[in-house]
């Protein structure tokens, strides 16, 4: 990488355009920190929302939700409406996986509202994940299905040939809700002969969760274990689904004891990425197998807003308010009046505290 900004931030593109998404966020929080030091701005801004993309398909919310807003901030005061569109569209995305059905609606229109007209695909894609996503966690797996086959057909303004590549579990998910399997096959099979011509490794996983998702009866149970099996530890959100999945069909096959197992490890996971959608469906199932859980417990970042996040973040790491300030281009004062607002929605009082209630809450701690 060396220390040249522009580099990194390529490679974290290539990375991205792969899916190697936790080595793309990577590369692309080190260009941004280097960009951010040499103060130029309007790269800052494209490798903050590409940053934001690459984390939120890690679920990793933390890293996601400030860099979403810093990006879409710095967007527009550099007058790059496509990057504003960008972070937007993944704002939008990070909505949905928290389960804010409105500011979801809001947010992909809003992106679509630059993209749609110089057909820029890649953030219409985005948008229709957005949508997907939403409408998945909402409980309406054929809107949700609607939304995520625009990404699939290339006669749609929405189509894109990598993003399509991450949204075969979405799909597979939808489909399976819906009642409606088979409806896919020819979209699956596009995605297994696409896995044939790359190593993506979120499209090979996808695939092996899709197949169980997908399967017969009688080949199910084996397709989950398969898929649990494998090397999910960058995909937690996608292991999860995966725990989900396989519990609800053991629920199904009327076989509850083995299928609280599944469904507490998704939920556990799901209340620490705070994916909060997936946390209640995996909390309904175990009470459908005649189990209780206790309600999630906020974390840190369900209560603050994105830019009191990232400010808390980095006074959390030990920097003065006149050092976040640099950092942020904001003023001291804003950097403060930030601060203020969030020692009481976190329960504390001094700086000190900060890097505790921060720190992600370990799955199974609630």
């Amino acid at each position: 990488m060396g220390g040249d900004p522009g580099a990194t931030r390529l490679i974290g593109n290539a990375a991205m355009a792969v899916g190697v998404f936790d080595r793309a966020a990577g590369s692309l929080a080190a260009s941004a920190a280097a960009l951010r030091a040499q103060g130029r701005l309007g790269l800052l801004a494209r490798a903050l929302a590409l940053q934001a993309w690459s984390a939120a398909q890690l679920a990793d919310l933390g890293a996601a939700i400030p860099a979403a807003e810093e990006g879409r901030r710095l967007a527009q005061e550099t007058n790059q409406p496509l990057v504003m569109a960008t972070a937007q569209a993944v704002q939008a995305l990070l909505a949905a996986l928290r389960g804010d059905q409105e500011a979801t609606a809001v947010l992909a229109a809003q992106a679509e509202q630059v993209s749609v007209p110089i057909g820029a695909s890649a953030v219409l894609a985005a948008a229709q994940l957005a949508r997907g996503t939403a409408a998945l966690g909402g409980g309406r797996p054929a809107d949700a299905l609607g939304h995520l086959r625009r990404i699939h057909d290339a006669t749609d303004p929405a189509y894109h040939a990598a993003i399509r590549c991450f949204t075969v579990v979405d799909l597979a998910d939808a489909a399976r809700r819906s009642g409606d399997p088979e409806g896919i096959s020819v979209l699956v099979d596009e995605m297994e002969n696409a896995a044939g011509q790359t190593s993506s490794p979120l499209l090979h996983a996808g695939l092996r969760c899709a197949r169980a998702m997908l399967a017969k009866e009688a080949d199910a149970g084996a397709l989950f274990e398969t898929a649990l099996r494998s090397d999910l530890s960058t995909w937690p959100f996608l292991r999860a689904r995966v725990e989900l999945a396989y519990g609800e069909w053991l629920h199904q096959q009327r076989r509850d004891a083995a299928s609280r197992a599944h469904l507490r490890t998704a939920r556990e996971t799901f209340d620490a990425l705070g994916t909060s959608p997936w946390s209640e469906r995996a909390r309904q199932q175990l009470r459908a197998t005649g189990e209780t859980s206790r309600p999630r417990i906020p974390e840190a970042r369900d209560q603050l807003t994105p830019q009191e996040l990232q400010i808390a973040q980095m006074a959390a790491e030990g920097l003065s308010n006149r050092e976040i300030a640099q950092m942020l281009y904001l003023s001291h004062r804003t950097v403060s009046s930030h601060l203020y607002r969030a020692f009481p929605k976190l329960g504390i009082t001094s700086r000190a505290q900060l890097r505790s209630v921060l720190e992600p809450r370990p799955p199974g701690q609630t």
